[in-house]
């Protein structure tokens, strides 16, 4: 077993492929990527996960490893070497908090830019992923019964047609402040990548800059994001230092202030629902979704899936600020105050979580 690479089942068009895929990259870990075919569904992801499912890494030793978090933070403990995580208290929650952003939030603007800017492209993108040895008239008729379920997914997410110009406006407010963060920053966090860094490079890079009119606008309006998602793909190995002081830069602030806008009250309102849910069903697994819930973006109110998952992302952050005291305590606090972060100092946990598949449980 030793010395054979690490083999990842994903694909480039899929938005947490691009997350561990740059991760592996950063950490000089080797690997194979397997192109997540029609047969590699069937003869190893199912047989080895249970449902389908990527990105899927089977390590040397035979082991099997689902979800980018998990992925991560796996190859984290058994690798060792420079961290993705900082060692400092406001670095290290800020990159707990963007990843959240980035997995959970950002999926609005993804999934709305491909079904509703790309949808020919994608179609065709997934029907030569399943089928790659069809004709390109085959693969076009696959691609748009495998898309079916995702087109929907991206107006279950929010992405309903009134809501399209508050979730672009949205997008661009975030590229804007992006921009003008990696002006002076090459990464996040300073001179590497955090996991933050590679949370927000999940949709960054496989919607927005690989799908065409996506990507030609990236690039149009924010080519310092352009140019930041270009360094994720290929970061020099285990290179780079994050900002001396614990310092987390004014810049980044903006951010995680739309972060506390934006998803912050969702998260809330999915709590408590949570809670309730767990009240009345005592011992089960939570579902992928229970019933939809209001958001708001720009000022206009969507609806979207109420995803208990996304309370086990932020109870990873929300784990960490707990444990810290004293003046790390202190630091911590004044930079959420400062980023407008009252509600994450204010947040009522639900019961505690553990990740079932696809699914979250009780802890």
């Amino acid at each position: 077993m030793e010395g054979r690479p690490y083999r990842l089942y994903g694909a480039e068009i899929s938005y947490f492929t691009g997350k561990v895929r740059a991760y592996l990259r950063w950490k000089n870990i080797p690997f194979d990527e397997i192109a997540s075919s029609a047969e590699v569904f069937r003869e190893v992801i199912l047989p080895r996960v249970g449902f389908s499912v990527i990105p899927v890494l089977i390590a040397p030793d035979g082991r099997c490893l689902q979800d980018s978090t998990e992925i991560i933070d796996a190859l984290e403990t058994s690798h060792g070497g420079p961290s993705v995580y900082p060692s400092t208290p406001r670095q290290r929650l800020a990159a707990l908090l963007l990843e959240t952003y980035g997995d959970e939030w950002l999926m609005i603007p993804a999934m709305h830019y491909r079904w509703h800017h790309n949808r020919e492209w994608a179609q065709r993108a997934f029907g030569s992923l399943s089928a790659p040895a069809a004709t390109p008239e085959e693969q076009l008729e696959t691609g748009i019964l495998l898309a079916a379920p995702f087109a929907k997914a991206a107006v279950r997410l929010g992405a309903e047609p009134h809501m399209h110009a508050a979730i672009e406006a949205s997008y661009e407010g975030l590229l804007a402040e992006l921009s003008r963060h990696f002006e002076h920053n090459d990464f996040l966090l300073g001179d590497r990548p955090s996991m933050g860094d590679f949370g927000l490079f999940g949709p960054l890079y496989a919607h927005q800059y690989r799908d065409p009119k996506s990507g030609e606008h990236l690039r149009r309006v924010a080519p310092r994001v352009a140019q930041w998602v270009e360094r994720m793909l290929h970061p020099m190995p285990l290179s780079g230092e994050f900002r001396a002081a614990d310092e987390v830069p004014v810049t980044l602030l903006a951010v995680l202030r739309r972060m506390f806008i934006e998803q912050m009250p969702v998260l809330a309102d999915t709590a408590r629902r949570v809670s309730e849910w767990m009240g009345a069903h005592p011992g089960e697994t939570l579902p992928r979704a229970i019933g939809m819930g209001a958001f708001v973006l720009e000022g206009q109110e969507g609806k979207r899936i109420v995803s208990p998952y996304s309370l086990w992302m932020l109870q990873r952050a929300r784990d960490y600020f707990r444990s810290l005291t004293g003046c790390n305590r202190t630091a911590v606090e004044e930079m959420l105050r400062a980023a407008g972060g009252q509600s994450f100092l204010e947040f009522e946990d639900p019961p505690r979580l553990a990740r079932a598949g696809l699914s979250v449980r009780p802890g």
